[in-house]
């Protein structure tokens, strides 16, 4: 099927990579694996994945060290495979740009919805358009290419946003001074398994402030509202270049 989506398994464990290898096969998807960094690096060499699962306890590099080197060239989603239950894990996860976390033992099925989550995010990024098919948007002192999910500073100076915090931003950017709640920014980040209340959103949120110079205390472009959730507050104008 020309539409497949690749999907890369990295992980030491050679029974955890079979049985993901043949589960999500069997959903439809195309699989590639490897069992630590080295190999996962070979891999992508010659593979473009739409979606890596990606182990944190590895020999060498762990999970949080490969998800790091990802991140200075990719915007892959990466959901990461935990056996600490702790959250310190899982939100540390999310600060150095997975987009999600699944904690062993996981149920397949469980993983398999939160890959469609993220894939039909990812989706809907890349076909996402703004008015009028204008490439990007000025907002505060930057300017968001909408085409490469870089921001650029009026210096020229740019910053590359990872999956989730584009989505995030461009949930904003879409709904400038409206109230948008915490359910909101849940089913625009994980899907419909995700709940509004986990410690994700706030990391989420709090990587965006900061990517942006935004101080959460005395805002200019993301405001807290409470009980209602978070605004957009600086003006929006979308630009042909």
């Amino acid at each position: 099927m020309d539409n497949t989506k690749q999907i890369l398994v990295v992980d030491d464990d050679k029974s955890i990579r079979e049985l993901l290898s043949e589960y999500l096969a069997k959903a439809g998807f195309s699989i590639i694996s490897a069992e630590d960094g080295i190999e996962m690096t070979l891999k992508l060499k010659d593979n473009q994945p739409d979606l890596i699962i990606l182990d944190v306890m590895m020999p060498g590099d762990d999970g949080f060290t490969l998800c790091q080197r990802i991140r200075q060239t990719s915007n892959v989603p990466i959901i990461m495979l935990t056996a600490n239950s702790d959250e310190v894990d899982k939100v540390l996860g999310l600060e150095i740009g997975a987009d999600d976390y699944i904690a062993k033992p996981f149920s397949p099925r469980e993983l398999l919805a939160r890959i469609k989550a993220l894939l039909r995010r990812s989706s809907f990024i890349k076909d996402e358009s703004t008015p009028a098919k204008l490439r990007y948007i000025k907002f505060a002192q930057w300017k968001l290419d909408t085409q490469q999910h870089n921001l650029e500073t009026e210096s020229g100076e740019t910053l590359s946003l990872t999956g989730a915090d584009y989505q995030l931003l461009m949930l904003f950017l879409n709904k400038p001074y409206t109230a948008i709640s915490r359910d909101q920014i849940c089913q625009a980040l994980h899907g419909r398994d995700a709940f509004a209340n986990e410690r994700g959103i706030d990391v989420h949120l709090s990587r965006l402030r900061q990517s942006l110079g935004d101080n959460a205390k005395f805002p200019q472009i993301i405001k807290t509202v409470r009980g209602a959730g978070y605004t957009f507050i600086a003006e929006v104008q979308h630009l042909a270049q």
